[in-house]
């Protein structure tokens, strides 16, 4: 099978939307490109993506499970984290920890317990503890307030990347990839597609049932951690709009409700799909019906996503010619070139002077949008490139030629004939060439002197 008509042909819809809302949000909002917008970006997206980690597991394990409870379990404890620091009850790094992956692990276990035991439907119970939980929320802290742990108070500044933050967001991701490694995945992964047929073929499925539930548990507290760092208090009213943007998310991200089909991966893409139609939609200003807009463009990505998910196998034997990696290499080539542009582009205000602009002090200039500052012009006009464009933008260029190269290779070896994306890259290459050669050819004609006029 080849891979574009596998599982992982899921992936194709999202990674193109993530091209165009990437390149979308660069364009509307240049300030993403930059330390302070990046890290900013984490932080707002950390709590959204591990929540979504959270259902993925969940939709795995199979029954149509979908826990509408994560974004009031995720509230839950982020209020009791604040209660009890507020109490001096739990103040420690470690008893937070403790705390959070503590109540999420509990909380799932009984939800477990309660499908195997009782035998209802997941659906059920999950409404049942999103009712319970909103309620148990507004007791424990009626508004929002309080105040989070003082060693978490600078989490939430998003000055600079490398945050404790994006520390979860690594280790959570790289744990579930290590994870997919076990028996324990496979015998998950072949529960979800058949439970029947996995227990006759000797699968405890209770025991790993409640195994995907304690992993939902987990993330769901490192969640709440990250939510309560971002916000820097507890709030109490944010699970409702949480938990249809992490179904969203899930769905989006090629994750199957029906159960056995599934990857970080795609729960990762889909989740900063989201963030970014959300970031994207506040760079226009719709007044007072600006959440409302929102809340309609996510249930639009949900009702689409589902057809897009039932497409994808009748598209996948048309497109198999392309591979998911294929196509996050060059919609990221394309989206890099467009960062890039946006960060060494210097933008002139209308009134800025010769001066102001050679000096690169109009708000806008070349430094604006760079994560290394480039030197300053020499004359009016003329922009210098900084380390990280002269860096990035080679690697950049080498990487799509060796991707090109390798697909050509492994075309050439495996068919008589040429594929149609091989066709396209390569004409693609020698329109290029023929560019690269007109412009050479121009720039030769011209006197030297005229190269700067």
């Amino acid at each position: 099978m080849s891979s574009g008509s596998g599982a992982n042909a899921y992936l194709l819809v999202p990674i193109a939307l993530l091209g165009v809302l990437l390149s979308t949000a660069v364009i509307r909002g240049p300030n993403l490109v930059t330390q302070t917008g990046v890290g900013s970006a984490i932080i707002v997206a950390a709590p959204l993506i591990l929540a979504t980690y959270a259902l993925m597991a969940l939709a795995i394990a199979g029954r149509g499970t979908v826990d509408l409870a994560v974004g009031p379990l995720l509230a839950f404890v982020n209020v009791s984290i604040v209660r009890l620091n507020d109490l001096g009850l739990v103040t420690t790094p470690i008893g937070v920890f403790a705390l959070a992956l503590g109540i999420g692990a509990l909380y799932q276990v009984l939800f477990a317990l309660i499908i195997i035991t009782v035998r209802v439907q997941p659906i059920i119970v999950a409404l049942s503890g999103f009712l319970a939980l909103s309620g148990i929320n507004l007791v424990i802290l009626p508004r929002p307030g309080g105040t989070a742990p003082e060693w978490m108070f600078e989490w939430g500044f998003g000055i600079t990347i490398f945050t404790p933050i994006l520390a979860i967001v690594v280790l959570a991701t790289g744990g579930w990839l290590l994870f997919t490694l076990t028996p324990f995945y496979q015998n998950l992964r072949l529960m979800g597609y058949d439970e029947r047929a996995a227990f006759t073929s000797g699968v405890r499925t209770n025991g790993v049932r409640i195994g995907a539930h304690v992993i939902a548990g987990i993330f769901v507290g490192l969640g709440a951690i990250c939510y309560t760092g971002l916000i820097g208090s507890g709030d109490p009213t944010q699970g409702t709009t949480l938990t249809l943007t992490a179904i969203t998310a899930v769905v989006l991200g090629g994750v199957s409700l029906a159960g056995g089909r599934g990857n970080v991966i795609g729960a990762l893409l889909g989740a900063i799909n989201l963030f970014l139609i959300g970031y994207v939609l506040a760079t226009f200003n719709f007044g007072a019906i600006q959440a409302f807009v929102t809340q309609l463009a996510y249930g639009l990505i949900l009702v689409l996503s589902l057809l897009l998910t039932l497409l994808v196998p009748i598209l996948a034997r048309s497109i198999s010619f392309i591979s998911p990696y294929s196509a996050a290499m060059a919609l990221g080539t394309v989206v890099l070139s467009i960062m890039l542009h946006v960060g060494v582009g210097p933008v002139t205000a209308p009134d800025a002077s010769p001066g102001a602009l050679a000096a690169g002090t109009v708000d806008g200039s070349v430094d604006r949008y760079t994560l290394v500052a480039p030197p300053r012009a020499a004359e009016v006009g003329e922009v210098a490139a900084g380390p990280l464009t002269r860096v990035a933008l080679p690697l950049v260029l080498a990487l799509g030629l060796l991707t090109l190269v390798a697909r050509v290779a492994v075309a050439e070896a495996l068919s008589l004939r040429f594929g149609v994306f091989v066709y396209v890259c390569i004409s693609l290459m020698i329109l290029a060439l023929f560019a690269v050669v007109a412009d050479r050819s121009a720039a030769q004609a011209l006197p030297w002197g005229c190269l700067r006029c």
